[in-house]
């Protein structure tokens, strides 16, 4: 199988100008092994301004206007690019795959073949693996105009037994900055060999602006009213089960502090579980989450095709140097992962991650920005 590589002209690998602003491309840094890390700057005619990386496909940074029009940066990430491969990095805004989330054991049978993934999150395997997870790799980076917006496409091309997943793996990443301040982000991948794929951004928000001392004062809203339960290293039974009367009812907006004490103890330590979102019809573009800080008046709404979103609140953030020498304490942002369900490959009855030659993975996610009271 011929696998599409998305080819470009060779032009707009540089700095473009767009009737909606200007894209930039400054060079962030150099890896470790000396390859070059590239930054893409977009801003919008409300003077939202998108940072991105090459490095993981990342989203650097979102500065966003409150109530009064006042700018902030609303993501954590890194001023030093060696911050992004040091242990302070805990996989800020980065694509995250070729499967996001858990796999236990990080064992799984394909077609009659056992892989073993990496074990790093002992004892399984999370977020795509250590050195060569699509968060760390370098991706092509193309900046685009479409439908009056700016924004960069990225594309990586994951070999066969790249992390030891199976088959050659083609994926691309585009990001838009709308007129609407949103950040949509579409993904497409192929293979030429049944591979397990799910992937995701891991952007970590708080609407105060990143480095704010909590998110427990935040308003979160979930259009969810089940999840699916984990045993003690934090894989799913298989089960999904209501949210009514558990502390993680956020079908009314809730603020997320309210009731985090009640998981403290538990082996998440805190709001990290898999919320089954309301599908009219699966796979349709909806709204999945709204997060609401009462101080700057920044709502995020979140819609996305995917069949759940995994919200996590920050509960390893352990104080360290982000942008701006801010300290990003404890439970000071959290993360709404669109995204299928953790350990899939295990669960019949899960949505389907296994991707087929001749299939097209797609995906779409929106982070709309917008100010209320």
């Amino acid at each position: 199988m011929k696998l599409h590589t998305w080819l470009l002209p060779v032009w707009l690998l540089c700095t473009t100008i767009s009737p909606a602003g200007e894209i930039i491309r400054e060079t962030f840094g150099t890896t470790r092994d000396g390859r070059n890390i590239d930054m893409y700057i977009l801003q919008n005619k409300h003077g939202m301004t998108v940072r991105l990386m090459t490095r993981g496909a990342t989203l650097v940074a979102a500065e966003v206007p409150d109530r009064h029009g006042e700018l902030a940066d609303v993501v954590l990430g890194f001023d030093d690019p060696a911050d992004y491969s040091s242990q302070k990095n805990q996989h800020f805004g980065c694509t995250t795959g070729r499967v996001a989330n858990r796999i236990a054991g990080g064992r799984f049978m394909l077609d009659g073949t056992r892989y073993q993934l990496a074990i790093n999150n002992d004892p399984n395997h999370l977020h795509g693996g250590t050195a060569r997870s699509l968060g760390q790799v370098i991706w092509k980076a193309t900046p685009i105009h479409q439908n009056g917006n700016d924004g960069v496409t990225f594309q990586y091309h994951s070999p066969d037994g790249e992390e030891n997943y199976p088959g050659n793996l083609s994926v691309t990443v585009t990001y838009l900055l709308t007129e609407a301040n949103e950040i949509r982000i579409d993904y497409v991948a192929e293979t030429d060999k049944r591979t397990p794929v799910n992937l995701t951004n891991h952007a970590y928000f708080n609407l105060s602006g990143a480095g704010s001392a909590t998110i427990h004062d935040h308003l979160l809203t979930l259009n969810s009213s089940f999840y699916t339960p984990v045993d003690d290293t934090l894989i799913p039974t298989g089960e999904i089960i209501s949210l009514e009367n558990t502390p993680l009812d956020f079908r009314k907006p809730t603020r997320i502090g309210q009731r985090v004490q009640e998981l403290i103890d538990t082996p998440a330590a805190g709001y990290d579980h898999n919320f089954v979102l309301h599908k009219e019809t699966p796979g349709e573009l909806a709204v999945a989450a709204t997060l609401h800080d009462p101080s700057s008046g920044r709502t995020l709404t979140l819609l996305t095709t995917e069949p759940a979103v995994q919200f996590y609140g920050g509960n390893f953030l352990f104080g360290q140097q982000g942008k701006q020498e801010k300290n990003y304490a404890l439970r000071s942002a959290c993360c709404l992962e669109p995204q299928h369900f953790p350990d899939s490959v295990h669960y019949p009855h899960f949505p389907n991650t296994i991707l087929d030659p001749g299939q097209i993975y797609r995906q779409t996610s929106i982070f709309a920005f917008s100010v209320g009271p």
